[in-house]
């Protein structure tokens, strides 16, 4: 198991992922990719709404400073 969250995030790489923003933005997608200031790719992106998918994005790129959440 992983004690560090960029191991956490290595792991996660080309697996789904629930990201939540500010405003309360939710996403879920691959995890193409992400760098240390915590910027996300996602791939197959969707943003959720209660659950569903409201837009699908297909590849989404999400500024860090903007992160509250990375669930893999």
């Amino acid at each position: 198991m992983s004690s560090r969250p960029f191991d956490l995030l290595n792991e996660a790489v080309g697996k789904e992922v629930l990201v939540v923003t500010k405003g309360d933005l939710h996403f879920r997608g691959t995890l193409k990719a992400f760098d240390v200031h915590m910027n996300i790719v996602l791939e197959n992106a969707e943003e959720l709404v209660n659950g569903e998918t409201k837009k699908k994005y297909g590849k989404l790129m999400i500024r860090g400073d903007t992160v509250i959440l990375i669930s893999p």
